[in-house]
C-alpha cells in the first residue's frame, strides 16, 4: 500500500498532492514554451482549488508565489511577477510587542485594566457612565470566578478606582444590583459596544415618544 506517510511531504497542502505532481513534472519539460504554457495551467488550477485566495487583493501574484513555494524556488519559467526567494519565506516573524506593565488586578486581567483608563479620559455624561456601570457589571463577575462568595458594589468600586489611579470615581447613584440581570458580558470589548447600544435606545425611545404624541393629536 502506498500511504501518505511514505510519500513525500505536502509543502502547501490546502492545494494538494496533484498539484505538486504537476508542478514537479513542469520542471521536467525541457521546452521553455511549453514549460511556461504548462505552468500557466496549473496555476488556472491552483486558483479553483482554492478559490478564497481570490478574494485577496493582488491574489495572482501570491499564486505565483505558492508555484515557486512548492517548486522549490527553481522553476525556471517567465512569471509575470519577480521570483521570489527562499530568503524571504525563511525570514523569522516580527516580535509582537507585549506591555511589561505590571497587571494591578491579575483576576480582572490586562483587557479591564486598559478599559479603565480609556473610561477615565472620557468627558463626564450618560455614555461615561454606562460605560462604568458596565464595565463593574464585568468585573463582579470575573471577581467571582476567584472568589465564590458575593461581594458587594463597594469592592468593585474601590478597584475601579484603584485601577485608574483615583481618576475614576464612580458616581454615587450606580448601583450594581439595578441593573438587569440580562445584562451580562461575555468579555470586555462589549462595554463599548453596550454604551452604544444604550445611546441608540435612547434614541429610539424618544423617537417613539414623538410619534405617539403625533397620533394623539391626529385623533383629536
Amino acid at each position: 500500500m502506498d500511504y501518505n506517510t511514505n510519500r513525500e511531504k505536502l509543502i502547501l497542502p490546502e492545494y494538494g498532492r496533484h498539484v505538486q505532481k504537476m508542478i514537479e513534472q513542469v520542471k521536467l519539460i525541457p521546452d521553455r514554451e511549453k514549460r511556461n504554457e504548462q505552468i500557466r495551467a496549473v496555476v488556472s488550477v491552483m486558483a479553483i482549488l482554492n478559490p478564497q485566495v481570490m478574494e485577496q487583493p493582488d491574489y495572482m501574484h501570491k499564486l505565483w508565489d505558492h508555484v515557486q513555494i512548492i517548486a522549490g524556488f527553481d522553476l525556471d519559467v517567465d512569471s509575470p511577477y519577480p521570483r521570489p526567494t527562499k530568503e524571504e519565506f525563511a525570514a523569522p516573524p516580527d516580535v509582537v510587542p507585549m506591555s511589561k506593565e505590571p497587571l494591578a488586578a491579575a483576576h480582572y486581567g490586562r483587557n479591564i485594566q486598559n478599559m479603565v483608563k480609556v473610561i477615565a479620559a472620557m468627558p463626564e455624561d450618560e455614555t461615561r457612565d454606562a460605560m462604568i456601570k458596565s464595565m463593574a457589571v464585568y468585573m463582579r463577575q470575573q471577581y467571582l470566578i476567584w472568589n465564590k462568595d458575593s461581594v458587594a458594589d463597594e469592592t468593585i468600586f474601590k478597584d475601579i478606582e484603584r485601577l485608574s489611579d483615583g481618576k475614576l470615581v464612580v458616581p454615587s447613584h450606580i448601583h450594581l444590583e439595578s441593573v438587569s440581570d440580562k445584562e451580562k458580558f461575555s468579555r470586555p470589548g462589549l462595554i463599548l459596544q453596550t454604551a452604544g447600544n444604550h445611546n441608540r435606545n435612547q434614541f429610539r425611545k424618544q423617537g417613539k415618544n414623538k410619534n405617539n404624541r403625533n397620533k394623539w393629536k391626529k385623533q383629536q
